[in-house]
């Protein structure tokens, strides 16, 4: 039993967008995204970082869905990215689930969920500092406070927190997120939506006593990293 990691699957089989416009290493990514899971177990755990579907509704992200569940895996753990635009409530999202038969799909929002003795939380996270005005501040406020409810849930547990947005990057840092992260005594952080020329702007490695990782698809050729054991 192992658990991944990996964002940004950016899947459009029930949608006209596909990612494979953009060519390089996103030609055939469908594909890409097949092979990457073969080295998945059967009782293996995924964290999904968001960007996920770009379907506008539920609906038009059921094909999407069908192809996530029946990957290799026992439980992929959703959390939303900005282009989720199907993202909706999480009984509205786990009902759909459930009437489907997707069986391996969990959301993780407002929550934490648990791999042995640890916390798996997390949230979509912002760019404050890059989007300010009234209405980013709202948005920012309550992705803090999701954050932070995901954070409490876990109690004493050891935390893994996953994330949409990165919480820092060269040249930018979201100190109320970090902060959380430090006073929660979160030990890793993953992490998505940096693509093509930013994967130069990541930040991996240690920061406090938090450690930091890129986890898009395009980032780590669109095989889940393998995090924990």
């Amino acid at each position: 039993m192992s658990l991944y990691a990996i964002g940004d699957t950016h899947l459009s089989l029930g949608a006209d967008k596909p990612m494979d416009i953009f060519g390089g290493g996103w030609a055939g990514y469908v594909e890409k995204l097949r092979e990457g899971f073969s080295q998945i177990g059967p009782e293996d755990t995924v964290v999904l970082c968001g960007d996920l579907s770009w379907g506008m509704s539920l609906e038009q992200a059921r094909e999407d869905f069908a192809f996530l569940d029946a990957l290799p895996g026992g439980r992929k753990i959703l959390l939303k990215g900005n282009h989720d635009y199907w993202w909706t409530t999480g009984a509205k999202m786990e009902r759909f689930f459930a009437e489907n038969g997707f069986s391996t799909l969990e959301i993780l929002h407002n929550n934490c969920r648990l791999y042995g003795e640890v916390a798996l939380c997390g949230t979509r996270g912002w760019f404050y500092e890059e989007e300010r005005g009234e209405h980013s501040t709202k948005i920012f406020n309550r992705e803090l406070l999701r954050l932070e409810a995901s954070l409490k849930a876990a109690g004493e547990r050891e935390k893994f927190c996953f994330l949409h947005y990165p919480p820092l990057y060269q040249g930018y840092r979201c100190q109320e997120i970090l902060d959380l992260l430090e006073r929660y005594r979160v030990s890793r952080c993953y992490y998505g939506h940096l693509h093509g020329g930013s994967h130069r702007l990541a930040f991996s490695g240690r920061l406090g006593t938090v450690e930091y990782h890129l986890v898009a698809a395009d980032y780590i050729g669109f095989q889940p990293k393998k995090i924990l054991d």
